[in-house]
């Protein structure tokens, strides 16, 4: 009607600028803000780390994601940004990247969902899925007489009741997955829940590729048949523990590693996309925390 002013319609935050501030807080956390105290401060170490773990979470180049930022007014107010970094900036940033900046990152992240009690896991997951090492495509790699012989490998811990990343490590393949079972453990079992005496109370499944000596008794995983049989006594138990877990339906919850595994490479892609050897293993660990800040 004439003379009657309209309604302001309040549209709701994007999901992506709620990420952005998700993963500034947890560079905030773990980065200085400076490198050192001549730095030019045009930029704070947190945001351009945050810059560089955005520009995987949009499966973005940098100099694609200069350009979304110039656009997006939202995102640089979520970074506390007053001008957009050259992606030069943003590629020597990620050279800054340590294995342990990530973990450090992944775990505030986690123990403020844990603090809200929404991670305490009884069952934790544990698998291992391959990334190619480059963005060639294995039928063109096929074709060209030069099939992939080696890829990198991203081996993570997953709670089965939120579906987050617990821990994760890296390697090459193709490679045994057994030697990872007990850092993974080790790293997973903050997040794992505990009984009244706080004794462990969660139980770890695998598959047969964890299969090794360094096995507890709270693993569920598969003993390898060699020569089809199996002999000792220890094995033959377990094997039975595992076909009744099977049975009841409790090994089944193994399959949402994979279902993480599968939402990682649709949303941030199968390849890695650095060229050195050092940025290429710590994609594993990108692509886990970027999914647990999506998450």
């Amino acid at each position: 009607m004439r003379g009657r002013k309209a309604k302001a319609v309040k549209l709701r935050e994007s999901r992506h600028v709620k990420v952005a501030r998700i993963i500034y807080a947890q560079t905030q956390a773990v980065f200085p803000k400076y490198s050192h105290r001549f730095s030019p401060k045009k930029f704070t170490l947190p945001q351009l780390a945050a810059c560089v773990l955005l520009c995987f979470y949009f499966k973005m180049s940098y100099r694609d994601f200069e350009e979304l930022l110039l656009m997006s007014k939202e995102l640089r107010d979520a970074l506390e940004l007053t001008r957009v970094p050259d992606y030069s900036t943003l590629n020597r940033m990620y050279h800054r990247f340590r294995a342990s900046h990530l973990d450090k990152m992944n775990e505030a992240l986690l123990s403020t969902l844990k603090q809200a009690g929404l991670v305490e896991e009884e069952v934790i997951a544990v698998d291992a899925t391959g990334f190619r090492p480059t963005n060639a495509s294995a039928y063109f790699q096929t074709r060209r007489g030069k099939p992939f012989r080696r890829w990198l490998k991203g081996v993570y811990a997953v709670g089965a009741s939120s579906q987050m990343i617990l821990a994760t490590v890296h390697a090459v393949g193709p490679s045994n997955d057994a030697p990872h079972l007990s850092t993974l453990k080790r790293r997973a079992s903050r997040y794992g829940r505990r009984d009244e005496r706080g004794q462990p109370a969660w139980v770890t499944l695998a598959d047969s590729g964890f299969d090794s000596a360094k096995i507890g008794p709270r693993d569920i995983i598969p003993p390898i048949r060699r020569g089809g049989d199996l002999k000792a006594a220890q094995r033959k138990a377990r094997a039975e523990l595992v076909s009744q877990a099977r049975l009841d339906g409790l090994f089944g919850q193994r399959w949402k590693d994979e279902t993480v595994h599968s939402v990682i490479k649709r949303k941030f892609g199968d390849a890695v996309r650095s060229v050195k050897r050092a940025c290429q293993n710590r994609e594993s660990r990108v692509k886990g925390f970027i999914y647990n800040a999506h998450r």
